[in-house]
């Protein structure tokens, strides 16, 4: 069987998905705290699209009554923000990040899920090209998957 394609496995996948989300939602205060003008109000706007996703979720999680996993105090950072190009940096590692974590979810076999996880990683997607200014060959997926 499939990881994801018991009830436990869509449940684990979701939480997964959360997860990202909480983390992003932590990293879009500083990558925004770091940002004015036009990029300032990108970050807001993406802060605002993680909350509402991490909220869809959380739903999600207590319509099957699984347990909701609270959302950490504080996350560590891949790397220290100084600079608006290091949060923009880091914007792109929080999209990729949850976009990675959205391809649990598109491997569950119910297709509502599968359908959430495919729109929520094109979302990361193409907010991560926004930021990085172009795209990957396979976004969310790390250069290790590609190696033969």
């Amino acid at each position: 069987m499939r990881a994801g394609t018991t009830a436990g496995g869509a449940a684990s996948a979701i939480s997964a998905a959360l997860a990202a989300e909480q983390g992003a939602i932590y990293g879009y205060g500083v990558v925004g705290s770091h940002l004015t003008g036009t990029r300032a109000a990108a970050a807001r706007a993406y802060w605002t699209a993680h909350q509402e996703a991490a909220d869809k979720l959380t739903a999600l999680l207590q319509a099957r009554g699984a347990a909701v996993p609270p959302a950490a105090a504080a996350y560590r950072l891949p790397r220290a923000v100084r600079s608006p190009a290091q949060a923009a940096s880091l914007a792109v590692t929080l999209e990729d990040q949850v976009l990675s974590a959205y391809l649990g979810l598109i491997a569950v076999a119910d297709p509502p899920l599968r359908e959430l996880g495919a729109r929520q990683a094109r979302a990361a997607a193409l907010r991560a090209a926004a930021w990085r200014g172009s795209t990957v060959a396979f976004p969310g997926l790390p250069d290790t998957a590609l190696a033969p």
